[in-house]
């Protein structure tokens, strides 16, 4: 037996904040917390299932009101890290620190040296006929696949950051990202 089994019986007997908790993916937490008010002490879904039945409301109530109040403050800790995440981004639009501004450019401009660097190899070594560098990079395929693949999605993620930052800037809103702008497409669909 699993916690989602018991969610219709718990929401049946007048708990059904704890009872939805129970058949989604907090069902575990729920029910841990739903076996301690009702003091059964293995904690697991036959056991309490077993005891359920003869539950007192008021017990029941009382575990109903401990993961409201559980919630909200989980709630309120996301909010509260939300708000500072977002004054962190404020504070960083508002700098005027050099490395705050030119970090994404210089990374940009030393990831082209870098490609530049790799191909004047590749050039030089097939124009002098020597194929051992080449073997060595062909060899090394997956390994550069995936770091070229990292940092020019780094740098992709960066430049779209930068532009969202500059529009946000322009017009004093708050520019969606990609998938922001997906939404809004569908929405404006329907």
């Amino acid at each position: 037996m699993n916690w989602s089994e018991l969610a219709a019986d718990v929401i049946g007997l007048g708990a059904p904040r704890l009872g939805a908790a129970l058949a989604g993916p907090l069902g575990e937490a729920a029910g841990r917390l739903l076996a301690e008010i009702l003091a059964v002490p293995a904690r697991a879904p036959d056991d309490v299932k077993a005891v359920l039945a003869d539950a007192d409301a008021s017990r029941l109530a009382e575990a109903d009101q401990k993961w409201a109040e559980l919630i909200r403050a989980e709630a309120e800790t996301q909010r509260a890290a939300i708000a500072e995440t977002h004054q962190t981004i404020r504070t960083e639009l508002a700098s005027e620190d050099p490395l705050q501004r030119w970090w994404r450019p210089g990374y940009a401009i030393e990831l082209t040296l870098e490609c530049a660097a790799l191909w004047s190899v590749v050039i030089g070594q097939l124009w002098s006929g020597d194929v051992r560098a080449l073997n060595a990079l062909i060899g090394g395929t997956a390994l550069l696949v995936a770091y070229w693949g990292f940092r020019f999605g780094v740098l992709g993620v960066y430049v779209s950051g930068r532009t969202r930052e500059k529009l946000t800037a322009a017009t004093g809103e708050p520019v969606p990202g990609g998938l922001g702008q997906v939404a809004s497409a569908i929405r404006k669909r329907r």
